[in-house]
Parts: structure tokens; sequence; C-alpha cells
């Protein structure tokens, strides 16, 4: 029978939840599923950082209940026990994120004792706390991943677009590095949903429809946390409704999903420029859910011509399962002592062991 270790990823978007099975050694991804959640609960989750503590606490256990109800609809889609199942790595849900606060802090709900209760396995959750301790900003966690899978390779850079767009830069006899790099899909969906009433742009297809405003982009790329060096990272509220509003004033919805889109497009590009050496600007591999649009893809086209552009599906890696396979992997490492870090990536103090082990 073989043994598997389950990964759980909710983004920023809160659009629902990822469930991956792994198996941990040699790495491969065997099964994953995305399960929808309900407008209602999409909308609690994305407006919980406003929420007084009763309601929170309560949260926190609402979410882990359904993360256990998920999982154990993922066994039975996929037709598994829970006896094949040794460890489960849990991201749970970021309801804020604050580390150049004056107490620098990291808030990820949900509830782990369900999962250990139900599939009767340790679950590791909470993997963010231990690198703001050591300093770190707490994210982004995936260039270790991308180190354990492409770091002994010729060098490559990793995007993830998912509520916020997130780099990797790693390879053979180079220091990994990484960084949120600004907008993905959040500012997008939010007028998407404001104006077409749905709940993103299909393939990118509304954008392709309107012209970008790149005056406006390219002013707007002077602010501060653009120009600002890594290590750096994003609460999913800086790129919100209230930035949207104050600088999106184009009365054209096309015309505003395209610039939205080319704006997510140009901070990729520029941090690209800024912050990774020349002949690292070789290859970019995409993930998350912004690399199924079609608009932003020839936008980042055109603004690297020099960078050959694909998908982790070229790499065997379902851009969907990816933060999910990576949370799964951080588990297994965990429980096995063994580093599960990039210290460079987020500037904490030194590599570290990640997460918190809840046993059944």
């Amino acid at each position: 029978m073989k043994k598997l270790v389950l990964g759980l990823m909710s983004g920023t978007s809160a659009d629902g939840l990822t469930v991956c099975a792994i198996v941990p050694h040699p790495f491969k991804i065997v099964h994953f599923k995305n399960y929808s959640y309900t407008p209602q609960f999409q909308h609690t989750l994305l407006t919980a950082y406003a929420l007084k503590a009763p309601q929170l606490s309560q949260l926190h256990y609402q979410i882990g209940a359904h993360y256990a109800k998920t999982v154990l609809q993922f066994l039975k889609d996929f037709h598994l026990t829970p006896a094949q199942i040794i460890a489960v790595g849990m991201h749970g849900q970021t309801v804020y994120h604050g580390p150049q606060d004056k107490t620098p802090n990291t808030l990820q709900l949900g509830e782990p004792s369900f999962l250990a209760a139900a599939l009767n396995c340790p679950v590791v959750s909470d993997f963010r706390a231990l690198d703001i301790v050591l300093g770190g900003q707490g994210a982004p966690l995936i260039p270790f991943f991308d180190q354990y899978i492409f770091g002994k390779k010729s060098p490559k850079m990793l995007l993830n677009i998912g509520g916020i767009s997130n780099l990797s830069i790693v390879g053979k006899n180079i220091q990994t590095q990484g960084f949120d790099c600004g907008p993905g899909n959040t500012l997008i969906d939010l007028a998407c949903q404001a104006h077409f009433k749905k709940p993103f742009d299909t393939n990118g297809s509304l954008a392709a429809r309107g012209t970008p405003d790149k005056m406006r982009v390219q002013k707007l790329l002077k602010q501060k946390f653009f120009r600002t060096r890594p290590p750096k990272s994003l609460d999913k509220n800086t790129f919100g409704a209230a930035y949207l509003k104050r600088y999106f004033s184009i009365k054209n919805p096309h015309d505003l999903l395209a610039t939205l889109t080319y704006f997510t497009a140009a901070a990729t590009a520029q941090s690209i420029a800024q912050f990774v050496p020349a002949n690292e600007q070789k290859e970019l591999i995409i993930s998350g859910g912004g690399c199924y649009n079609k608009t932003l893809l020839r936008f980042l086209q055109a603004l690297l011509p020099h960078v050959h552009i694909s998908t982790s599906a070229a790499y065997g890696i379902d851009p969907h399962a990816k933060e999910a396979a990576a949370f799964a992997l951080f588990a297994w490492l965990c429980l096995k002592r063994r580093t599960n870090h990039c210290a460079g990536a987020t500037g904490a103090q030194k590599n570290a062991i990640l997460g918190k082990i809840t046993y059944a």
C-alpha cells in the first residue's frame, strides 16, 4: 500500500482549497483537486481581518472542520484510505500578514486538530511563525520547494501568480532568492467581479478587448514597495479594494482590466530587471491561477523578450497543484527533522525546520 503525504493550500484569493497527495521520496505528485468555496465562505475569509476575537476564534475552528471534511471527500474521490496518509502539511488561511509591524506577525487560521483526528496522523501547520521570530518576512516559503526541485539544474526563475505574485530564482551554483514582487490576480478579480459579475477573467479574454494605460502603470511602479530591495513580502490587502479605488479610476471596464493585467506583468518584469542578475534571466516558469491568463502571459513575454516563458506543467507539476504539493513536502521534511526553509528568501537569520506538529 503506497504511503502518501497530503498538502493543503488556500491562497490569498480564498477561492477554494487545493488538496494534493504526493510520494515524498522520490518526489512525485500523485493526485490533486481544487474544492471551490461558496461565495459566502469566500467573502467571510476575505474579510476575516476585520473580525473581533470571538468570531475569529470561531472561524479558526470552522476552517479546520471544513478542511477535514474536504480531505475525507478527497480520499473518497481518489479511492484512498486514511491508513495510506502518513502526514499532512496545512498552510491555513492567511488573514493578516504584518512582518513590518512594530511587533512583526502573521496569522494563518485553521485548527489542525480536526485533520489529525480524522486521519489519525500528524499534521504540520503554521509554517510562517518561526521564520518571523528569526527575523524573516514569513514569506515567501515556496523558494525552498523550487530549490529542492530545480536547484541542481540551469538557472530558473519561478513565478507563482496567485492573489499576490512571488518570484524564486534558483539553480546550480547560484544563491537561491525569492520575494513577493507585487499584485497577482487580486486587483483583476475585484474589477472583474464589480464590472462583469464574474469571479475572474477567464483566459484574460476580457482584458484582451481593452487597451492598458501604460503611463499610469509606470507611475505606480515608482511606489516604495517596488523600489525596495528583497527580502520583502506583502499582505493580501496591500493590493486590494482600497488600492483599486484609489489608483484606477478608469471608466471603460475592458481598459481597466487590461491596465490591471498589465500592472501585474510590469511589476514582475521590473522586479526581474532590478533584482535578478542578467545571467540568471533565462527561463521563467509560471504557476498559480494567473498562468492561465493568456493576456497576462502575452504582456509578460512582450516585457521579457529575452526570457523563455513556460508553465510548471512542462516539468510535470500542475500549476494549480504546486503550492499544495510544496506544503506536503515541507511537512514530510519537518517530521524527518530536516530543513524545509530558505532563509535567504525571507531574510531570516538562519535556515530552520518550519511548522508546528499536531499529533493524532
